[in-house]
Formats: C-alpha cells, structure tokens, sequence
C-alpha cells in the first residue's frame, strides 16, 4: 500500500516539474526566434584571414616610398578582405542550408553598406584634396560605425568589434599622421583576429 504521504510528496512536485518544462519551451522558442532574426553567418575564421591581410598591408605600406604606394597598398588589401568576408560569410550560410541574400543576411549587408560607400566616396575626396593623412581614422570609424549597425542584426562580439573600430579610429583622427599604420594594423588587424577567434571558437566557426 502507497504511503499517504509519498503521494502527497509526489503530487506537490508534479506542478513544479511541469513549470519547469514549460519554462523550457518558452525558452527555446524565443531562443529560436532571435535566431531566424539575427544574422549568425558572420565567419570567425574570415575575420582571422582579414586580421592576417590587414598585418601584412600594414607592413608593407609602412615601407611605401611615396602616397600613391601607401595608397594602393591598403586599397588591395581592403579589396582582399572584402572577398574573405563575402565569401567566408556565404560559406557558412550554405552549410547551414541558408542564403546570404535573403532574410538577416540581406539584412546585414544592407547595413554595412551605406558606411562602405560613404568611406569609398569620402577616400576620393580627401585623395583629391591631399588630405590622405586622414584616411585611416575615416577609414576606421566608419567601418566601425557599419559593423555596429550591421551588428545589431548579428551575434554581439559583432557589434562590440565595431565600437572598438569606432574607437580606435577617433583616437587616430586625433593623433600625430605618422601613426596611421599602427593604427591600422590595431583596428584591421588585431581586432579582427580578437574577434574572429572569439566569433570561431562561440559561434560556430
């Protein structure tokens, strides 16, 4: 015979447990629909390649002899990266049977892009004007202001490598020309390899 007491035992734990899974449900449900609304393809590993690019054009533009060299050094690396990190991005969205031109990536592209262009028309501008010694804060804080806007349709180390972008590039517009390079390789290099690690290491790949 079932002690009276046990059952009463049972009965009060069954509410709680019920509770509990409900809890869970409702937990996976949001969980998942923050996903089918944010933009998780971004790649770590292109972002580590894009930090390895960015060093190496530091590098070698530190040892251009005049501003056309400097110039068209830092332009082909950015033309480089740009294709690590649309082709590293569309990798990751195929593997994971999405697109990168539909929903949150279209999403994120299409918030990215504007800051892009406004740096391509702004580097025109400033080349004419003979004002290159500008370009690597104007270059850092608007591709930090395009990562933080895209960001928010992404995993947060996204948004947060944009704001040390923006960051780093206040701080070069408000620092000695001489120290452009430095700063590059800070922004385009170290900070996409931070983050690009973190970004593989947490968020799949």
């Amino acid at each position: 015979m079932t002690d009276p007491a046990r059952r009463l035992d049972d009965a009060s734990r069954r509410p709680i447990a019920l509770h509990d899974r409900a809890m869970d449900n409702l937990r996976y449900i949001r969980e998942a629909m923050e996903r089918s609304g944010s933009f998780t393809h971004v790649s770590g590993l292109g972002g580590v390649l894009m930090g390895c690019v960015a060093l190496t054009a530091a590098v070698v533009a530190s040892m251009a002899t005049n501003d056309a060299e400097w110039l068209a050094t830092w332009v082909a690396a950015a033309a480089i990266s740009l294709a690590v990190a649309v082709g590293s991005m569309a990798e990751k969205s195929r593997a994971d049977g999405a697109s990168l031109l539909t929903g949150p990536g279209r999403k994120f592209l299409w918030s990215v892009t504007p800051s892009l262009l406004a740096g391509t028309v702004l580097t025109l501008v400033l080349v004419r004007a003979g004002a290159m010694d500008l370009l690597p804060g104007i270059w850092l804080l608007l591709y930090g202001a395009g990562v933080v806007t895209g960001g928010s349709h992404s995993v947060r180390p996204v948004p947060l490598m944009g704001a040390a972008f923006m960051a780093t590039g206040t701080t070069a517009l408000l620092s000695p020309a001489a120290w452009g390079d430095l700063y590059m390789a800070t922004g385009f290099g170290g900070f996409h390899i931070i983050f690009g690690i973190i970004i593989w290491r947490n968020h799949g790949g």
